[in-house]
């Protein structure tokens, strides 16, 4: 059942895909307003309360609607699935940032894909080269990949029905809204969000950095997780990014301007210079990782059938 609703999913995201920023994330942004309005005085255990009053409720009732419906029967606990699973993972979600930032490359239009990586990252990339869009376009899309797509996966197959997906999207959604926050008016209130998804993301990153390394060059992907990684600030993207730029051989990271000022990183990855010729690359990684998704899906439950 895993296997068909993450089929169906993927389906029906390519034919009708779900404008998240339309329809998802603006109910969401108002009802995370409504819990900051009462509880963020600045203080961390008031950003816990919140943060647990925000996440635990749905992850329980989606558990809860999962198991009575599975009750009722197998193809409405099916359904339940892939609607959950449509609203929570969906590669249509910002690849369309990457598929124009993309052409505007191979058209030569470095202004306009300066402009849309600018509107993607939330920071401004005017003066930035070629080679510096496309690197971060990378940088962008193995982290996006991750969170849009294959996370989701990894805490769907992990909880019980569709929890696993709404617990990932909800704990990502919130390190974004909240624990990302550093104005003074925020305090520590979205410590406790940020600490949770790097716990929740722990596991979803070393899958999906082991299966870049599997579907891409292993050798150079092992090595840049196990060296490079260590040195990015975030460590579950440091991972995600340092294997995923060891698949594809090609080097990201860097030092790059951002909104004008210089902003200094480790490098990651072995190989060449970011090339344009690299975002199709990156397009077919990111197939293979979702092909070979698929068919460890289809042994575990073949496993099952045969247990």
């Amino acid at each position: 059942m895993t296997l068909l609703a993450l089929i169906l999913t993927l389906v029906l995201e390519q034919f009708r895909p779900l404008n998240a920023a339309r329809y998802l994330y603006p109910p969401l942004a108002a009802l995370g307003q409504y819990f900051e309005d009462r509880f963020n005085d600045g203080q961390a255990h008031h950003g816990t309360i919140a943060w647990c009053l925000m996440v635990l409720p749905p992850v329980a009732l989606v558990a809860l609607l999962y198991f009575l419906l599975y009750a009722l029967h197998p193809v409405a606990a099916l359904l339940f699935n892939v609607v959950v699973l449509y609203c929570t993972m969906g590669f249509r979600h910002s690849s369309h940032f990457f598929t124009r930032i993309h052409a505007s490359l191979r058209a030569q239009d470095l202004p306009h894909a300066r402009k849309l990586l600018g509107e993607w990252r939330g920071h401004l990339h005017e003066q930035s080269s070629s080679e510096e869009v496309t690197r971060l376009t990378l940088e962008q899309a193995i982290v996006g990949s991750h969170r849009q797509v294959f996370g989701v996966i990894v805490c769907f197959i992990l909880l019980p029905g569709p929890c696993g997906a709404v617990l990932y999207r909800m704990a990502d959604y919130f390190a974004r809204e909240w624990g990302a926050r550093s104005d003074p008016e925020a305090g520590d209130f979205g410590h406790f969000a940020r600490r949770a998804f790097a716990v929740i993301e722990w596991l979803p990153a070393r899958v999906t950095a082991m299966a870049f390394s599997i579907v891409g060059d292993f050798e150079d992907a092992a090595y840049c997780w196990r060296t490079q990684s260590p040195a990015w600030p975030d460590r579950n993207e440091g991972i995600l990014l340092a294997a995923g730029a060891g698949a594809l051989g090609v080097r990201l990271g860097q030092p790059i301007l951002q909104s004008g000022e210089p902003l200094e990183r480790p490098e990651l990855g072995t190989g060449d210079e970011a090339a344009v010729e690299y975002l199709q690359s990156f397009v077919g990684l990111v197939r293979r990782t979702l092909v070979l998704n698929a068919l460890v899906l289809l042994l575990l439950s073949l496993s099952r059938l045969a247990a």
